[in-house]
């Protein structure tokens, strides 16, 4: 054999074995760094049981898509399984059979919705607490009080199947966990008054910052299945999505019906089935407080 060609085959070998070795080391620290406990100071909120409560929580849970994890009965649903070791499940956190929140204390509720830490103090790994961690007190008791006040339906623990590579880029930092991408010393968000104001329309925006990135740009969504579109740029900058959406009403009909006003289907990453039911007030004080963000490039997250 050339010895070139020798030479080569043994290089092969040689890199071979060590991304081997470096893909299982990657594999053990995943694991390790899923087992790290993140420290998240009690915060006592006060919980809530009275109808108007929970009747807002009804609203939040539908329209901030936490369906689309644990299902519309809250006994939990599989909403990732494409067949190639990837699989997961949001647990039940109905009062039913097979709960993970029967012993949930109000400090528990807090760290895992605001800061996705469960009460043990280990992170979780697919919870968009981002999306939630600037929830004000108010509307924060008032989807517990809904979830606590569920019917019972039976259900089970989370499913988190990862393959290989998923895993490998998590223990890189490539794919990051609830806790790793919320700023944990932020102050608690004050209430804002409910209307079609920017204002109102600032705290709405954060259910769109887990997707669309902290500046509102867009781009590959970190983490995601690699079959996901990249998110819009929602800021007026280059790339923008929002030009299609000059007026409230278009962007109305969007968040309704899922298309574009050219008739055209919007990707079903986008959830809908819980967009579709955002407020009035909401979607009109979304669009207005997007008129005014600083304008990105796509991309810049």
């Amino acid at each position: 054999m050339n010895k070139w060609i020798r030479r080569g085959c043994v290089s092969l070998v040689v890199l071979a074995a060590g991304l081997t070795v470096a893909v299982s080391a990657a594999v053990m620290y995943s694991n390790v760094k899923r087992e790290r406990v993140v420290e998240i100071k009690p915060y006592p909120l006060a919980l809530r049981d009275d109808a108007q409560s929970i009747e807002r929580g009804r609203y939040l849970y539908a329209s901030r898509g936490c369906a689309d994890c644990h299902g519309a009965d809250g006994a939990g649903r599989s909403f990732i399984n494409d067949g190639n070791g990837m699989h997961v499940a949001g647990p039940n956190i109905s009062p039913g059979a097979g709960n993970v929140v029967a012993n949930y204390k109000p400090a528990d509720w807090e760290r895992t919705i605001r800061h996705g830490v469960k009460p043990d103090g280990r992170p979780l790994l697919i919870m968009p607490s981002e999306d939630y961690n600037r929830l004000t007190d108010e509307d924060l008791a008032a989807l517990v009080a809904y979830v606590r006040h569920l019917p019972p339906a039976a259900g089970q623990g989370a499913i988190l199947e990862l393959p290989v590579p998923v895993r490998a880029l998590y223990a890189l930092g490539v794919v990051k966990d609830a806790a790793e991408r919320i700023d944990h010393s932020l102050p608690v968000q004050q209430p804002v008054a409910e209307g079609v104001t920017v204002e109102h329309g600032a705290y709405v925006v954060n259910m769109c910052k887990g997707c669309h990135g902290e500046g509102l740009s867009g781009g590959k969504i970190p983490g995601a299945p690699p079959d996901w579109p990249a998110a819009a740029n929602l800021t007026p900058g280059e790339g923008s999505t929002m030009p299609q959406y000059a007026s409230a009403e278009t962007f109305i009909a969007m968040f309704r019906t899922g298309k574009r006003p050219d008739g055209s289907t919007i990707s079903k990453v986008m959830p809908f089935d819980a967009l579709g039911k955002f407020s009035e007030t909401d979607m009109r004080a979304l669009h207005l407080y997007l008129q005014g963000v600083p304008a990105r490039a796509y991309g810049g997250r």
